[in-house]
């Protein structure tokens, strides 16, 4: 049988590697790497230093595709993202049917964790339901941007006797102000955060968490929302792409 495997390769710093996926990286065949089409592609370069960083040998093959491109559907956003999807799972099924033979091992390299805030896992469930293709696969666990926001700020993500929430930027803009009160937001392209610089919420943003490029800033929202937002805009343009997280928390 085929086997595909999900490996977690952490926010950025290669040496997030765990024991576990380098033993995972060793056993694959053909790892699948998908383009988004960045000019700088800084993740694709990663992907690469990190397969020759960790494999022995080089027998493995490295497939790079054309990843679709997610389009906005302005009448529904879960329409936009069933339509992705749909294209993203006839694309690994070519994949697997035309680049593997049987008892062949292929690998995705999930950026962080192949269980937060990825749709690798539920598009190859969806290409199982197909029917076409039949093959088993696995997930290796990954450090996350939540993780690793956490280690370079030196906070905790949990406090005493209080839940902790991940949400995007789009769910958390429609939270009135004093519901937020420990709450890490992903992919959140619209800077939603500056609705709340009149409140009493701290943040600990990160930027390119775990690359040469990194960037940290933190303290009250009201005092830093406007600087985060310009040096975000700045990086932006520079690199053609960003990827940040950040934490909002309300003082005791």
């Amino acid at each position: 049988m085929k086997t595909i495997l999900l490996i977690g390769i952490g926010s950025g710093n290669p040496e997030q590697i765990t024991v576990q996926a380098v033993n995972a990286l060793n056993r694959a065949d053909v790892f699948f790497i998908l383009d988004k089409g960045y000019a700088n592609d800084d993740l694709l370069r990663l992907r690469r230093d990190i397969c020759e960083r960790y494999i022995e040998g080089d027998a493995y093959r490295l497939i790079q595709v054309e990843d679709p491109q997610r389009e906005e559907n302005p009448q529904s956003y879960g329409a936009g993202i069933e339509t992705w999807h749909q294209q993203r799972a006839v694309l690994f099924e070519r994949l697997i049917s035309d680049e593997m033979t049987e008892g062949q091992v292929a690998a995705f390299l999930i950026w962080g964790d192949p269980s937060l805030y990825d749709s690798t896992l539920r598009i190859l469930q969806r290409v199982l339901e197909r029917g076409t293709e039949v093959f088993d696969y696995q997930v290796i666990p990954g450090i996350t941007s939540v993780q690793a926001l956490a280690a370079q700020h030196r906070i905790g993500l949990n406090r005493i006797g209080e839940p902790i929430q991940i949400t995007t930027g789009r769910r958390m803009a429609q939270q009135q102000p004093d519901e937020i009160n420990n709450v890490v937001v992903m992919l959140d392209a619209h800077c939603r955060f500056e609705s709340l610089a009149n409140s009493d919420l701290h943040i600990y943003w990160g930027a390119y968490l775990g690359t040469p490029d990194e960037i940290l800033i933190s303290g009250p929202l009201k005092e830093v929302s406007a600087e985060i937002k310009r040096v975000r805009e700045a990086a932006r343009r520079e690199k053609g792409w960003i990827m940040d997280t950040y934490l909002l928390r309300r003082p005791y």
